[in-house]
């Protein structure tokens, strides 16, 4: 009897790869803020947005991806608050669109031109104005178009429509705000706040539905929705030792439930938020912690424990911030699952930088994977916000195959043949195989009549000649039939 020992994953063999330094972005001033909700950094599958120190107020950087190598000291920025950007998002269904807030107590939306920034852009093409102190996180609808959650140091949390620049809603909380998490559909959001509780809110109205103190330590706690409505949470032990937790969708393992999360996993004694990066398509986890020079990464499963160490990937250089690619932009034909954008600081006066970080899965076809890629968001919004808010309609993200982004030229399915004892006196059949949809359709005993495309093999000669001379012979006993009848007919 055979005893299973590892468990059978497609994800265990997950690996990190740093792109070389030639493909890598450098020589930017990185913002020295310590804002502990923000990443510094977002990415799209155009362009790379990352924070800057800027004289005379908050800026940020937009590089479109291509453009590796040295940034300009003059390059093009994205300049019009009047105080320092603290966190930014590009939005989900429009690539060129990006949201950023700031210390400036305001939200702009900004669109960048068609072909990156030539000139420094001053003008956003929305500007909320409604908190009264700093907004220091932003966070966009997943499913629904021009909706904004947004929250700040007045302890305020907002919910806008950017189309309008109007306050759909809006609510006061204890504290101060250090992560929004929209749920797959876009009807929940769950936020971790400074009070150290982790809350459940209704996502048109931010009335609280669940609350818990997810954990103990005093320091930073983050959280996100997963796919099928469990929340996985990160923060601190009363020991001040990094953990993470995963917590029921509903029941006595939920937030506000008696028994506590299903699973808490310590991982270390350092005192870096770690930030959550999650893929709803393979389930896997990653956690960053602002300082460390490790990512780590988890595979999420329903049955106990429930959530299973993969690996890490560790560098030597702390990451300062770090942005994540949505799916749409990786590389498929070299398996890859995801990809990051570290933020580190350079040596000496070199300025900061940031390294693209692949993880991939270890495959020798080159053939598409589908095992590796379900359907993934589409960057279609599925509804407008009226039809969200005034409707109150739900719906799930629009999904797209992952195989339209996998470039198949010139991997053909073909078997190579060469010449040899096998080949010889064999004729080469059609590859292309009769069925019901090209109106081929077999006919009694198995065999397919052959219709009018099909190749005919060359005739013989003298087969040709023996069917002439008996048709030859046929007419003439026919003739002579004919002759008698008439003389029949006239007797």
């Amino acid at each position: 009897m055979s005893v299973k020992v590892v468990r059978s994953s497609k994800f265990r063999h997950v690996f990190g790869t740093a792109a070389k330094k030639d493909q890598c972005y450098d020589g930017m001033r990185i913002t020295k803020s310590n804002w502990e909700g923000s990443t510094y950094c977002s990415v799209n599958p155009k362009y790379l947005a990352i924070i800057v120190e800027s004289a005379g107020g908050g800026a940020f950087l937009v590089i479109p991806l291509s453009k590796v190598g040295r940034v300009e000291r003059d390059a093009p920025v994205v300049g019009g608050h009047k105080a320092g950007v603290l966190d930014l998002k590009w939005c989900p269904h429009h690539d060129d669109v990006i949201a950023s807030a700031s210390e400036d107590c305001t939200v702009k939306i900004w669109q960048i031109p068609k072909n990156g920034l030539r000139e420094s852009l001053n003008e956003p093409i929305v500007d909320l104005v409604y908190h009264q102190r700093r907004v220091g996180l932003i966070e966009w609808h997943p499913t629904v178009s021009n909706i904004l959650a947004s929250s700040g140091s007045d302890h305020k949390f907002c919910l806008w429509d950017v189309g309008c620049g109007d306050v759909l809603t809006e609510i006061d909380l204890k504290d101060v705000l250090f992560s929004i998490s929209f749920n797959f559909t876009g009807d929940k959001i769950v936020t971790a706040c400074k009070d150290r509780s982790v809350r459940v809110h209704d996502a048109r109205t931010l009335a609280v539905l669940q609350e818990q103190k997810a954990h103990e330590g005093a320091k930073a706690t983050q959280a996100v929705f997963l796919k099928d409505g469990r929340i996985f949470t990160t923060g601190f032990s009363k020991r001040s030792d990094r953990q993470f937790s995963i917590w029921a969708k509903n029941g006595d393992n939920s937030l506000g439930g008696c028994m506590g999360p299903l699973a808490t996993e310590s991982i270390d004694s350092s005192n870096g938020v770690m930030y959550i990066f999650y893929d709803s398509d393979t389930n896997v986890i990653y956690l960053a912690g602002k300082g460390d020079s490790v990512i780590r990464y988890f595979e999420v499963v329903d049955e106990m424990p429930y959530v299973y160490w993969l690996a890490n990937y560790s560098s030597n250089v702390p990451q300062r911030g770090i942005g994540f690619m949505p799916k749409r932009g990786i590389n498929v034909n070299n398996c890859e699952i995801n990809r990051f954008y570290k933020l580190a600081q350079g040596s000496g006066n070199q300025g900061g930088y940031c390294e693209p970080i692949s993880f991939t899965v270890p495959r020798k076809s080159e053939l598409y994977q589908e095992d590796l890629y379900p359907d993934t968001f589409s960057g279609e919004p599925s509804l407008t916000a009226d039809e969200w808010f005034m409707e109150r309609r739900d719906a799930p993200p629009q999904l797209v195959s992952m195989r339209e982004f996998f470039a198949d030229e010139g991997l053909k399915q073909k078997a190579k043949v060469r010449s040899s004892v096998l080949t010889s006196g064999v004729k080469k059949l059609s590859a292309k195989k009769p069925s019901p949809e090209n109106g081929a359709a077999p006919s009694p005993g198995g065999f397919n009549k052959p219709d009018s495309t099909s190749p005919v093999s060359a005739p013989n000669n003298e087969a040709v000649e023996s069917l002439m001379n008996e048709i030859k012979r046929l007419k003439i006993i026919v003739a002579g039939h004919e002759k008698r009848l008439a003389l029949l007919e006239g007797s």
